[in-house]
């Protein structure tokens, strides 16, 4: 049984059916409460942490439970409460206390979890833009790591969205000069998301900025649990999966500096979308005058260590052998796709006709997956919709006269954009179907304004949230006709 609603097999079941079965697959390989489940052994009062893969170079860490006082664990993203599930069925009342934060209606964990017992607190807040929840979670959340000592063990769970949902705007900061800049905002955080997202920022970029304005990412959680023994188990949403940018690196010696930010302020024009007292704070750290955050050398991560149980890469490879017992042949170009989403559907439907017109990078009947994370600019007023959406968009619109070929792009954490919808699917019927509903595919996609489109022609994915998030999935699939 597919987790997709059924209206997007309408146009062609036969077709579709296997393609859905593809993304299942894809999406049951992280599953967080499994990914987190299957890095982790207990045996009486020894807790082995495990890689999840041989590419994964991490030895086993084994924790001896009885030298810990108190366990604490922390929450933050999508993933946030099947993760926490994950531990508290290892742990159970070794736990102390907990507190995990996630995007509203993700409460109920999906698939195999059980729902997180009282020990772990579970409060729900905004995403993307942050909201006054999110600001008291990250507030309960540094209170209780600092609570830890050097005989208590602090477990992280990190998962897509984390940048959002835990919120901890910077506090009053005196610099080096004497100068007082006041306390961050919740409204100085909210512009300055509003603005990374309409100007097509990467997610490695918003974290960048979001570290440096925040009291919690960064490794300022570290720092604050510090010097409890610290394990952070991560599922990453993020290309290559750098550590320090998923869920904007609150356990993890942070990359970036304060020239990075200034670099990407300059590169988007961002200084008049700015809050004055974000621009003032980076004025202030570019001449030294506010510390940058912590940096690998910083005692802080002497006790630390950090895994990452899932990513993009997982759901690629599991969506790669379901398609070859399907009967597709089958080939992973890469997960490191970036670029504006229109622009990438292009290539997509390039690498469909050339699959079918000589057979390279696959055969027809072919399946070529891809992996990453495209971007919009959105402009002014735009419409209803989300990358992946706007990918399917401009997809259909190549392949008015091209039949035989599908091409897919999917939210793995079942949410595209502020929407319902997972993504999209289209084909050469796509923009056909739109236009008996009324409706012109080109001037959705001038507004992008895909979801209402892509909806006329049962082509949106539907799944409900998934509780997981590993960037998207891109799929071209090929057959002779």
């Amino acid at each position: 049984m597919t987790r997709f609603h059924q209206s997007v097999l309408t146009p062609n079941p036969a077709v579709r059916r296997p393609i859905l079965a593809v993304l299942d697959a894809a999406l049951d390989a992280v599953d967080p409460f499994a990914a987190v489940q299957n890095v982790l052994r207990r045996q009486d009062d020894s807790l082995t942490v495990a890689g999840p893969s041989a590419r994964d170079p991490a030895a086993a860490l084994t924790y001896d439970l009885r030298r810990f006082r108190r366990i604490f664990v922390v929450a933050a993203g999508k993933a946030a409460v099947p993760m926490s599930a994950a531990v508290e069925a290892a742990l159970g009342d070794r736990i102390s206390r907990g507190l995990a934060v996630t995007k509203y209606d993700h409460a109920q964990p999906a698939g195999p979890a059980s729902a997180a017992s009282s020990r772990i607190r579970v409060v729900e807040a905004g995403h993307p833009i942050p909201d006054e929840a999110g600001v008291l979670a990250g507030k309960e959340m540094l209170a209780l790591v600092e609570q830890a000592d050097a005989d208590d063990l602090v477990i992280a769970l990190l998962s897509g969205g984390g940048s959002a949902l835990l919120v901890a705007p910077a506090a009053e900061a005196t610099d080096s000069a004497g100068h007082t800049h006041p306390a961050l905002t919740l409204s100085d955080m909210q512009a300055m998301t509003d603005a990374l997202l309409a100007c097509g920022a990467t997610i490695n970029e918003m974290n960048c900025l979001r570290k440096h304005a925040s009291a919690v990412k960064g490794g300022q959680l570290a720092r604050a649990a510090a010097p409890a023994t610290l394990l952070t188990l991560a599922l990453s949403d993020v290309i290559g999966s750098p550590l320090d940018v998923i869920a904007s690196g609150p356990t993890v010696p942070d990359e970036s500096a304060w020239a990075d930010v200034r670099a990407i302020v300059e590169k988007y024009d961002l200084n008049d979308a700015l809050p004055a007292a974000i621009s003032g704070r980076l004025q202030a750290g570019l001449a030294g005058h506010i510390p940058d955050t912590p940096k690998p050398d910083d005692p802080a991560f002497a006790s630390s260590n950090t895994l990452v149980v899932a990513d993009n890469r997982t759901a690629a490879n599991a969506a790669l052998a379901k398609a070859t017992e399907l009967g597709y042949n089958t080939i992973l170009l890469s997960t490191y796709v970036e670029g504006e989403a229109a622009e990438v559907a292009k290539l997509l439907v390039a690498l469909g006709r050339e699959a079918l017109d000589s057979g390279l990078p696959a055969p027809a009947p072919a399946c070529i997956i891809l992996g990453g994370e495209t971007t919009v600019n959105l402009g002014d007023n735009p419409g209803e919709g989300g990358r992946n959406q706007e990918l399917a968009l401009a997809a259909a619109l190549a392949l008015r006269n091209l039949p035989g070929l599908t091409i897919v792009s999917l939210a793995t954490d079942g949410t595209d954009g502020p929407t319902d919808s997972a993504g999209g699917i289209a084909d050469n019927g796509t923009v056909a179907r739109g236009d008996d509903a009324g409706l012109s595919a080109a001037d959705h996609l001038r507004r992008h304004d895909a979801y209402p489109y892509l909806r006329a022609a049962a082509d949106l994915l539907l799944t409900g949230p998934t509780q997981t998030n590993v960037n998207d999935l891109l799929f071209v699939f090929a057959q002779k006709v």
